[in-house]
């Protein structure tokens, strides 16, 4: 695969924040919704290319690193959602079908981690589906 089609850790980074936003919808963060997240990027997001940061990580782990500091942090989830829109209306060539499938696919993971998906959850859910199908 060519560079230029890699994805890049900026998307990895901005997806972290994203499933932070999912899993945070509720203002607080499950170890459950923790454990999803990391079975999904292990199971899904590793797999998807093989691509390296300088350090010779595979870049998907950038979902884990971003995650588990905005979570350290206590961060609000709300803002983070919005980067990530913000990020996908700037760079749409970088989500192809396959990937905001898996985007949909592990944010319903982590939604539905802890007891199912309550109310905020679905409309965080919502709010991404309509953003992923514009």
């Amino acid at each position: 695969m060519e560079q230029s089609n890699k994805i890049s850790d900026e998307l990895y980074q901005n997806l972290g924040k994203l499933f932070y936003a999912v899993a945070m919808a509720d203002n607080k963060v499950r170890s459950s919704e923790v454990e999803k997240l990391h079975a999904a990027v292990r199971e899904n997001w590793v797999s998807l290319e093989d691509f390296k940061d300088q350090f010779g990580t595979d870049t998907a782990y950038q979902i884990e690193i971003v995650f588990d500091w905005l979570q350290n942090e206590e961060h609000e989830g709300s803002i983070y959602f919005k980067e990530f829109s913000d990020f996908y209306r700037e760079h749409k060539s970088k989500f192809t079908i396959p990937i905001k499938k898996l985007i949909w696919d592990t944010s319903n993971k982590i939604a539905a981690a802890f007891a199912n998906k309550n109310k905020a959850e679905v409309i965080i859910l919502t709010k991404l589906k309509i953003l992923l199908d514009e």
